[in-house]
């Protein structure tokens, strides 16, 4: 019988021996990754970041983009390189528990923390003003930064952000050790299956399986289960500090890019018992939250879903990119 020999499936069988530390040791990132070195909670940590500068830049023209729960800063290059085209000094910063920075035994996580750690972060650099992106959990996190520090951030735009449905009013709550437990039996296949189903509408590219890639290799390196905690740990923002109150409060400029046919819908296999509410339908989640913001502006992207930005460059480029015009 033969065996048909496939890009994808030779990708996939070298990323089955790829190993990679807590802090992604031999794993390089698209631009070269500077370290903010922070005092927080009474620990010494470490905060990976990427500082890209253009040859001429606009007067007070800077854009942070934060990352989602499953990535890391790396995956924001296409964006960055086209924001630094425009002009932009662009900054990405991993947070503390994820891609290159300090994992930790134990950390009080919030997204005020993580707001506080990056404003640090930005001082340190002599940056006062700054547009600010957040994909997905970095919608949260962009969310609560700019509510934080409102005189800070020239405007707010919000890609595919989760958090905007009060979690714990439909789901139970739930202990670290429970996400720990669901971490620890992931593996490369679920976590493909996983973004496939609810990313990428069923369908997969080589494009998308280099994202799983240093995933998969602390998957299979020493430092998994402390990997794995970080990941059970972070969780705990997401459903515990809710978005949807804060939005009215915040008068700042506001953009929203929702790929409407995105479904992402955290605790939806831990309802709370008889709730019959439809978690993750973006379609009128990208409605009632524009209502929200008293100064936003929505952008839909048809057909599109969680990670438009990769699923259709072009189409996410062309509403994305006049926001910094």
């Amino acid at each position: 019988m033969k065996v048909l020999i496939t890009l994808p499936f030779l990708i996939s069988l070298c990323f089955a021996a790829t190993k990679y530390n807590s802090e992604l040791d031999g794993y390089s990132y698209p631009f070269k990754v500077e370290t903010f070195k922070l005092s927080s909670q009474n620990q010494e940590l470490k905060m990976a970041y990427m500082d890209l500068k253009p040859e001429k830049v606009k007067k007070d023209k800077v854009v942070v983009l934060l990352h989602g729960k499953n990535f890391a800063g790396y995956y924001f290059e296409r964006m960055a390189n086209d924001l630094v085209d425009a002009g932009y000094r662009v900054i990405i910063p991993d947070q503390i528990g994820f891609g290159k920075s300090t994992k930790v035994r134990a950390y009080q996580f919030s997204f005020y923390q993580l707001s506080y750690n990056t404003k640090s972060l930005l001082d340190s650099l002599g940056i006062e003003k700054f547009d600010l992106v957040g994909h997905s959990m970095g919608g949260m996190l962009a969310t609560h930064m700019t509510y934080l520090y409102p005189k800070s951030v020239t405007k707010l735009v919000l890609i595919n952000p989760i958090g905007l449905e009060p979690y714990l009013k439909f789901v139970e709550f739930k202990d670290p050790a429970f996400f720990h437990d669901i971490e620890k039996k992931k593996t490369a296949n679920k976590m493909r299956e996983y973004q496939k189903k609810n990313y990428y509408d069923g369908k997969w590219s080589e494009r998308y399986e280099k994202l799983l890639l240093p995933h998969i290799g602390q998957m299979n390196g020493k430092d998994w289960d402390l990997v794995a905690w970080n990941n059970a740990l972070t969780y705990g923002p997401i459903f515990n500090e809710d978005i949807t109150s804060k939005m009215s409060q915040i008068k700042n400029k506001t953009f929203l890019v929702i790929g409407t046919r995105d479904q992402t819908g955290p605790g939806r296999s831990w309802k709370k018992a008889g709730e019959t509410h439809k978690l993750g339908d973006y379609k009128e989640l990208a409605k009632k939250t524009f209502k929200r913001f008293p100064n936003a502006k929505l952008h839909v992207l048809k057909g599109l879903g969680h990670m438009p930005q990769f699923e259709d460059y072009k189409k996410f480029s062309s509403v994305f990119l006049p926001i910094f015009n």
